[in-house]
């Protein structure tokens, strides 16, 4: 615990953060400021959340954080899934956002899992 820039969870949460900021200043996305302003909050959410939880004193509160985050990234994949399909977001844009959200939701599971013993 403390130490939340050695996870690589956080690592791939803030890199998904930096890359999201940089997709959403383009294109028809950038002049939906509020939905913009959604994504880029939930997007910063996620590593925000598991440097929070990880700071923490206990595992009990840490993982209060983690499932946040968990949710936040499920919040970040459906505002990509509805930015895609109404034109927002290409393709290759979404497969990226998607897989990240995926991979990073999983990575906590494994993390909350290993927190509970």
């Amino acid at each position: 615990m403390g130490d939340f820039q050695k996870l690589k969870v956080w690592e791939k949460a803030k890199n998904l953060a930096i890359t999201l900021y940089k997709i959403t200043g383009q294109g028809s996305l950038n002049k939906d400021y509020s939905f913009k302003d959604q994504m880029r909050r939930a997007a910063i959410s996620i590593p925000c959340n598991i440097a929070e939880g990880d700071e923490l004193d206990t595992d009990k509160q840490a993982i209060k954080f983690f499932h946040i985050a968990k949710g936040s990234s499920a919040e970040l994949l459906t505002q990509a899934i509805i930015a895609h399909e109404i034109g927002y977001l290409s393709k290759d844009h979404f497969d990226y956002v998607r897989q990240e959200c995926e991979s990073i939701s999983k990575m906590l599971t494994k993390l909350i899992q290993a927190r509970q013993r």
